[in-house]
């Protein structure tokens, strides 16, 4: 039997880079400081060219590689694409162009709701390019018994973008949005956008207690976890873990806002070009 090789200490102490279009990649590094809080992470949300959910599959892959190639220019030991519309668009690129592990948000959620269900109806909620890549029908194919409702949900991100994750004009919305979900007679819900974890209290609240609610954001973290863990890249004792904020966009704007959506989560948020890497001379932010 064949020795096991130990990973490379200088691979164990990288970063993980997450990346997002914009702000609800957040929920995702939120969850990973959560379960894995002895790792460092770099986070890049591409605001510049946020929303990625009107654009094209094309445009969508050229602007999540450019960003990709950054993190991983940072020095990364693993990628986690914490954006459902990158993640249609680049995963099977990432993987082919990278040497480092790739995790995306689709195939972990789809696992766990189908798990989840009680009644093989699935809803999925998510970007207009999400729905039209029918990545989470493709995710869920194999699966038997299993009804998919997929709803584009397109104002939500702008609402979200904007600080806003409550009121009467919004959970109006939501309700039109919600109703296909509801007359499906959907059991369990994948919010199959990172942004929309900030959104489920009013979507709890507009579909009630008996639809369980399946964060992308959280499943994609605690894939992260398992992926690690099993090669041996997690840190095994305790320590000070530094956070890197990178923003393609206005760097105040997201701190700023990323502290209000987060509780103070972000802090010192460095302003990017994510088309021009490697890196250069980090920025490095510590707690």
């Amino acid at each position: 039997m064949p020795a096991v090789t130990e990973p490379d200490l200088d691979v164990v102490d990288a970063p993980i880079g997450i990346f997002d279009s914009g702000f609800g990649g957040l929920t995702v590094a939120r969850s990973v400081v959560d379960l894995m809080p002895n790792e460092d992470i770099v986070y890049l949300g591409d605001t510049d060219r946020a929303p990625y959910g009107e654009k094209t599959i094309a445009e969508v892959r050229r602007y999540a590689l450019q960003c990709l190639d950054r993190l991983v220019a940072h020095g990364v030991k693993a990628l986690l694409i914490a954006c459902n519309t990158a993640s249609s668009a680049v995963l099977r690129d990432a993987r082919e162009r990278y040497d480092v592990p790739v995790v995306d948000v689709i195939m972990p959620a789809a696992r766990r709701a189908s798990s989840a269900t009680r009644n093989g109806r699935i809803g999925v909620i998510c970007t207009e390019a999400t729905a039209r890549s029918l990545s989470y029908e493709d995710a869920l194919a194999a699966v038997p018994g299993i009804t998919l409702t997929t709803q584009a949900c397109p104002k939500f991100v702008p609402y979200v973008e904007e600080g806003v994750t409550s009121g009467r004009e919004l959970e109006a919305i939501a309700r039109d949005y919600l109703e296909p979900i509801r007359e499906a007679g959907c059991d369990t819900l994948i919010l199959g956008c990172t942004h929309y974890p900030l959104l489920a209290g009013l979507i709890s609240y507009v579909l009630g207690d008996d639809v369980t609610l399946i964060s992308s954001s959280h499943q994609c973290a605690r894939a992260s976890y398992s992926l690690m863990a099993d090669s041996g890249l997690l840190h095994s004792e305790p320590r000070e873990s530094i956070r890197y904020f990178l923003t393609t966009g206005n760097a105040e704007r997201f701190e700023r806002l990323g502290r209000r959506l987060m509780e103070g989560f972000v802090h010192d948020v460095q302003s990017v070009h994510a088309d021009r890497h490697p890196l250069g001379d980090r920025a490095v932010v510590r707690d």
